[in-house]
């Protein structure tokens, strides 16, 4: 299509396509116009159109695409691609000059076109889509470390940050749109990236972000309690994920967690050549513990010895999925081991900060309770004697049902609890840690706080905590702000908590004067 670089990260790269190529595929029921006219973007926003665009019209769940239409056209819109015949009629039919093309699914649409006018990116580099409850950001984000440590130019889509090479973008979520998802995997082709990791979130698989896109890998982490506000059943969770599985094309690998009782259900229909994984039972690959500590693991994998900075069961089986992808992918073994002892994890997964009186604060994204007891039971099996407190919170606006069983989990696993505020948005926090409070009986209470100023939470965990204790901070990892209303406010767990450990220093400093 005669495209060119872009001069920063996400930006649209430029160029023209004909609407017969651009839609070839996507669905089109009816075309009405000339499809030979060439269009200059893509877009299902209709803020975003100007003067040559194709505009997407689709049903979202706060507003419909369908009521833009007449604006998209006034803007300068050269095409139009709609489902609902309803809405030409309330634009008064179609306008002289645009074209409108009518297909079955919008969602599908955009995502077919999207790659089409960004000449199927995914065809000409090797992508591979991690989806699982837990361990996604970490999984693809060391994946990505991994492969540039073995010479490789790579590209990362995750809930962190989007990377084309080495340039970063903030992500909006997990699982960007499909003209945001397409536009950087381009990027990534125009500056010579061989692969690129992703993450695939059930929601936007469900609402087909990733249709038209070309998978050579997808690997299956676990699957737990989560996103029940949007799919309202486990089992639609669960088919959402299989989904992607299902989609893959018979020259992909599909590798899966054969220790999730959901691992060999998300490949039993797939085309792809499986590959397995497991901590626990024969596998095609395997991987075991040896030995840990606060500052990592011994592991051994598929035989041999391989040391890691990352620390807990979970993040076995992390290692193991990176192994499991890179030499499925036909990497060294030797090079690939030696690489993985390289890797840090990715940013607020068991981050460890160090204070006085040998307190250890442990800063991790776990906001399922799954990943939370995960997390616990870590740091209870290296901390064995020490205290272990657990501070935190439930999100606002989203499933509510989990908050029970994240207090029954912190019952259960921690000595203290300090329940508090995690991204509230328009629910009251006091409402939300009622919920929590619910899943706890009378013990529970008994050892648990109720602080809904976070800030203060942490500081009250801290200096309430004896000596050679271990606090985690649940929820945030490695997000710098915290949702409070539809206002977002600057929030850095380890801000504060440095902040908290240089007054205790300072503290400690004044008193030993004192004392001399």
């Amino acid at each position: 299509m005669g495209a060119g670089p872009s001069t920063a990260l996400g930006m649209t790269i430029k160029g023209k396509m004909k609407i017969i190529d651009v839609i070839k595929d996507c669905g089109a029921v009816e075309t009405a116009g000339n499809p030979e006219i060439e269009i200059t973007a893509v877009t299902a926003d209709s803020r975003k159109v100007g003067a040559g665009a194709m505009f997407i019209a689709v049903k979202g769940f706060a507003s419909d695409g369908h009521e833009y239409i007449a604006s998209a056209i006034e803007k300068g819109a050269s095409a139009i691609v709609y489902e609902d015949t309803d809405a030409l009629s309330a634009i008064g039919g179609q306008q002289n000059g645009t074209v409108f093309i009518r297909v079955g699914s919008s969602r599908h649409a955009l995502a077919v076109i999207a790659s089409n006018f960004y000449g199927r990116p995914s065809e000409k580099l090797t992508l591979v889509g991690i989806t699982g409850t837990n361990g996604k950001t970490t999984t693809v984000t060391l994946l990505y470390n991994l492969f540039r440590s073995l010479g490789y130019e790579c590209g990362l889509l995750s809930t962190i940050a989007n990377y084309v090479g080495t340039r970063s973008s903030e992500a909006v979520n997990t699982t960007s749109d499909p003209v945001t998802i397409n536009s950087l995997l381009a990027e990534m082709v125009e500056i010579g990236c061989s692969y690129c990791f992703m993450e695939v979130s059930s929601i936007g698989i469900e609402q087909e972000r990733v249709a038209g896109l070309k998978f050579k890998v997808g690997i299956f982490s676990n699957l737990t309690h989560d996103h029940l506000d949007y799919h309202k059943t486990f089992a639609e969770y669960l088919r959402c994920k299989k989904l992607f599985f299902d989609n893959l094309p018979s020259d992909a690998i599909a590798i899966t967690n054969i220790d999730d009782r959901n691992g060999m259900v998300m490949t039993q229909n797939t085309k792809a050549k499986v590959v397995t994984y497991s901590c626990r039972a024969m596998a095609d690959h395997t991987c075991r513990i040896i030995e840990e500590s606060f500052d990592g693991m011994q592991l051994l994998i598929d035989g041999k010895e391989c040391w890691t900075g990352l620390i807990g069961q979970h993040n076995a089986y992390n290692i193991l999925a990176i192994y499991s992808a890179a030499v499925s992918l036909g990497a060294d073994i030797e090079e690939t081991l030696v690489g993985i002892s390289k890797l840090k994890s990715a940013r607020g997964r068991l981050e460890t900060l160090r204070g006085p009186r040998d307190i250890s604060v442990a800063i991790d994204y776990a906001h399922t309770p799954d990943a939370m007891e995960n997390v616990l039971k870590t740091l209870r099996e290296i901390a064995p004697e020490r205290e272990l407190i657990c501070l935190f919170g439930c999100g606002g606006d989203r499933d509510k049902t989990k908050r029970p069983e994240m207090a029954a989990v912190a019952q259960k696993m921690a000595d203290k609890i300090i329940v508090t505020s995690d991204n509230s948005r328009t629910e009251r926090t006091e409402d939300i840690m009622n919920d929590i409070k619910a899943g706890m009986d009378i013990k529970g209470r008994a050892k648990s706080l109720f602080i809904a100023d976070r800030k203060e939470a942490i500081r009250t965990a801290i200096m309430m905590a004896q000596e050679g204790a271990t606090i985690l901070l649940a929820g945030k990892g490695h997000e710098t702000y915290q949702i409070l209303g539809k206002v977002k406010h600057h929030f850095d767990e380890r801000e504060i908590v440095e902040e908290i450990f240089t007054e205790m220093k300072t503290l400690n400093n004044i008193n030993s004067s004192d004392r001399r």
